[in-house]
């Protein structure tokens, strides 16, 4: 998957002839993508403290020693270095302030809003996550055995890597996945949160090897304080006198995948770049690859003869 990610960058349609030292001898190809990563991080723009996301809906006040891409820079990151299909939306992207989108060991989240309406939570305190999870793992079974069937990978949900929780008060919700995908061979974690507002969801999703669990859940609590809607924009601002309108699921179907599902596809699904001999090497959305085949996209295997590149797990 590297080598899709170096391809994105650089875009490669056929092997590169790489120049020659001045003995004659290949330039390294190593040195070549660190330069490459190199020259695009020096072009990102980051920002830290409170950040106003894009159309004034919400504000991230961001904790100590994280920082923050804006959507434009954000979908850079997801599409030309971590080869996800365009069109995605973010409104941005949180790291760790000591990583960066091509640093090892890192986990990032990413930011988006589904303006699909007001999610009433009436059923929030009666839910039976254990339930829900076997309806879940029942219907990802099925899309997996039809995929399969296509020839395209599968993504297994093995259960909750944390279960979900959802603060009345606040009207937030978070929730963990542990995943499987088919075609690496270290698990993914999936954690998610999810803030509800006037006119629909604010989004994040964070990405890790569930080797991270522990790291990404200690930044978690001060990821959840840190979302907060504007005046106006707030759960509590619902007014269907004005034309507010509600989402057409609830609770349950935001954790099972109701807003993706009613879109025919994820926004973005996650998994995690799988590094040789190492459970993960960029934490990343990095299941685009796996989109791309699902369209009919063959692009890895041009990718894969980068000559050099590590092997695709």
């Amino acid at each position: 998957m590297f080598a899709l990610t170096v391809a994105a960058l650089v875009a490669l349609a056929a092997p590169p002839q790489f120049p020659a030292a001045p003995d004659g001898a290949p330039i390294d190809s190593a040195a070549i993508r660190d330069s490459i990563r190199h020259r695009f991080e020096t072009t990102l723009h980051w920002e830290q403290g409170r950040v106003a996301l894009r159309g004034g809906v919400a504000t991230l006040d961001l904790p100590p020693r994280s920082r923050f891409l804006g959507p434009t820079d954000a979908e850079r990151v997801l599409t030309k270095a971590w080869g996800n299909p365009p069109g995605s939306g973010p409104l941005g992207m949180i790291f760790p302030d000591s990583t960066g989108p091509f640093s090892e060991g890192s986990w990032a989240i990413v930011v988006t809003f589904d303006e699909d309406g007001y999610v009433k939570d009436d059923e929030a305190a009666k839910l039976d996550y254990e339930a829900l999870l076997k309806k879940m793992q029942a219907s990802s079974k099925e899309e997996n055995e039809e995929r399969a069937k296509q020839g395209f990978g599968t993504v297994q949900l093995l259960g909750w890597a944390e279960q979900p929780h959802y603060d009345a008060e606040q009207h937030k919700l978070y929730w963990a996945k542990q995943l499987q995908f088919s075609d690496a061979n270290a698990q993914t974690l999936n954690y998610n949160i999810r803030a509800l507002g006037r006119r629909g969801v604010l989004v994040l999703n964070a990405v890790a090897g569930m080797d991270q669990l522990d790291d990404v859940k200690r930044g978690m609590p001060q990821i959840l304080s840190a979302v907060n809607f504007t005046d106006g924009n707030r759960y509590t601002d619902f007014n269907p006198s004005q034309g507010d309108k509600v989402a057409a699921y609830g609770i349950a179907a935001l954790i099972a995948g109701g807003v993706a599902a009613k879109a025919g596809m994820f926004k973005l699904l996650i998994a995690a770049l799988i590094a040789a001999k190492k459970v993960v090497v960029i934490a990343v959305v990095a299941i685009g690859a796996w989109l791309r085949r699902f369209f009919g996209r063959r692009k890895e295997r041009a990718a894969a003869s980068l000559p050099g590149a590590p092997p695709s797990r």
